[in-house]
């Protein structure tokens, strides 16, 4: 890898265009370096892993807001158009990538790389997916784009914090996915360039996204910004240019958005010639909620099982989960935020409350993408009570271990304190969910193509599936307009119309 420093530039000092991290990323997509064999096997993973929890999500309001919309623009003239999970109908691409995307995210289930910032690596698939299959391309084309755009938002997200400064983390997701594109259209680097940055410049938006009583943007977030990319990648190769330099410019995003003037970042990105392993560091979900809570749960679900007297209340007078500085503060009592603790907040705000997450999987032993999130199960007046015993405090070694760059040491989880009513204590610690790579149960193959099963039981044939499996294992020998097969058809009838407006009594429609 290469060190890139990067900083703030004053409009009268000179710059030139190839020492700019935009035009770095540029020269990272159009390098014609080979995909290694494992990287494409983890690839093949988690277009499984995509399919799974889109498919699981087609009958929620989310995303059939977002359909609807895709369905209002039809394949657009320079090629065939993109597929749409669960449907046949073809859309222009970038609105196939938008409800795509928006499928893929709503139930916060996919893959995960944690750093400097968050990120959800497998918001890449969407757009790179929808511009390869509107344009004929095949699935090694495929593959090259995916390996850069996994490669681009882990290598940004290891380097530049945008949380921080309460910058949603989709802003790493605008220029890797158009990164990812240009080298799935063997695009030259100037045109490139420009696409990052208009990618950039369009996808920076604040994180109240992800604060208080979150809403259902939270899964439009990354659809947008996969969106934004096709479109960047459009008017550039329309000759179109982008506000530069978009990253160091006196005015740019670092001196405003990030940490100002004097900021100074290295930015690791592949040599010419080294292959893109990146995505081989990210991690997927084996539960469906925030990837800081994965370890929670299992550590949760293993009391359940040594200390079941755990879950009554009233054996309890205090829980406190011991973790990082992010965990505390995003998800944890740190955040201060009253909804973490309310009964009758959104599932997404509480896919994002770690006391509300560890009191359930304590009391239930497991972890369901629907039954764990039912106002029902929220509103439980023996879980309410164990809920709001529950805390979060920072712990130095755990933030210490959250951001290491020792693989064998990187840690998502915590020490849990339990006191009891009788005066004694109950400690357990874990550092990482146990899906993950270094964890009790890593995911393989049959792991992704279990969870795809499961999720997508109700909603799709037994041999529509089979067909699609058969298909996306054999992606790297999938030829020009064969990528159509990675879509899955939901069972006649299964799709859902637009839900009534809530509060209205009307049929839900919008302009379009």
């Amino acid at each position: 890898m290469k060190n890139h420093p990067v900083r703030v530039y004053r409009s009268e000092e000179a710059l030139p265009r190839k020492e700019q991290l935009a035009y770095r990323i540029a020269e990272v997509a159009v390098d014609p370096v080979g995909v290694e064999p494992q990287v494409t096997e983890m690839i093949i993973n988690r277009i499984i892993d995509n399919a799974a929890v889109a498919i699981a999500s087609l009958n929620r309001e989310p995303i059939i807001a977002a359909r609807e919309q895709a369905l209002s623009h039809a394949a657009s003239k320079y090629g065939t158009g993109s597929g749409v999970f669960g449907i046949p109908e073809r859309t222009s691409p970038e609105w196939a990538a938008f409800a795509n995307g928006v499928a893929v995210r709503e139930l916060d289930y996919h893959d995960t790389f944690l750093a400097a910032d968050y990120s959800h690596p497998g918001d890449n698939i969407p757009p790179i997916l929808a511009v390869a299959q509107h344009t004929g391309k095949n699935g090694q084309d495929l593959i090259r784009g995916l390996a850069t755009g996994y490669e681009i938002q882990i290598d940004l997200v290891r380097a530049i914090s945008l949380h921080k400064h309460k910058i949603d983390h989709v802003a790493h997701l605008g220029p890797s996915a158009a990164a990812g594109i240009g080298t799935l259209l063997s695009l030259d680097a100037e045109t490139i360039f420009q696409a990052v940055g208009q990618a950039l410049h369009t996808t920076t938006a604040t994180r109240q996204s992800r604060k208080g009583q979150i809403s259902t943007w939270k899964a439009y977030a990354p659809a947008f910004a996969g969106k934004m990319a096709i479109e960047a990648v459009d008017r550039a190769m329309r000759g179109q240019t982008s506000p530069e330099p978009i990253y160091e410019g006196e005015d740019g995003v670092i001196a405003w958005l990030l940490d100002g003037p004097e900021a100074q970042y290295e930015v690791l990105l592949p040599e010419a010639g080294e292959p893109k392993r990146a995505i081989l560091d990210s991690y997927t979900k084996e539960h469906s909620a925030e990837y800081q809570a994965q370890a929670w749960i299992d550590l949760a679900r293993r009391l359940h099982q040594q200390r079941p007297e755990l879950a009554d209340p009233e054996n309890i007078d205090s829980i406190v989960l011991h973790t990082s500085h992010h965990t505390h503060y995003v998800i944890g009592s740190g955040a201060n935020d009253p909804q973490k603790y309310d009964p009758t907040a959104s599932r997404e705000t509480l896919d994002h409350s770690i006391p509300y997450i560890f009191a359930v999987a304590l009391q239930d032993g497991r972890w369901h993408h629907v039954d764990s999130y039912t106002p029902q199960r929220a509103q439980r007046p023996d879980t309410l009570a164990l809920w709001h015993k529950i805390s979060t405090a920072e712990d130095s070694e755990w933030t210490r271990r959250y951001h290491t760059t020792d693989p064998t040491e990187k840690a998502f989880g915590g020490r849990v304190e339990i006191s009891l009513r009788d005066g004694s204590t109950v400690t357990d610690e874990i550092a990482v969910a146990d899906a993950h790579p270094l964890g009790a149960r890593t995911f393989s193959r049959p792991d992704y193509i279990d969870k795809l099963r499961s999720l997508a039981a109700e909603a799709v044939e037994p041999q529509e599936l089979e067909r699609f499996l058969i298909a996306v294992e054999r992606l790297p020998e999938l030829g020009p307009g064969e990528l159509d097969q990675l879509n899955i058809q939901a069972k006649p009838g299964y799709i859902s119309t637009v839900p009534a407006a809530e509060g209205t009594g009307n049929a839900a429609k919008g302009i379009f």
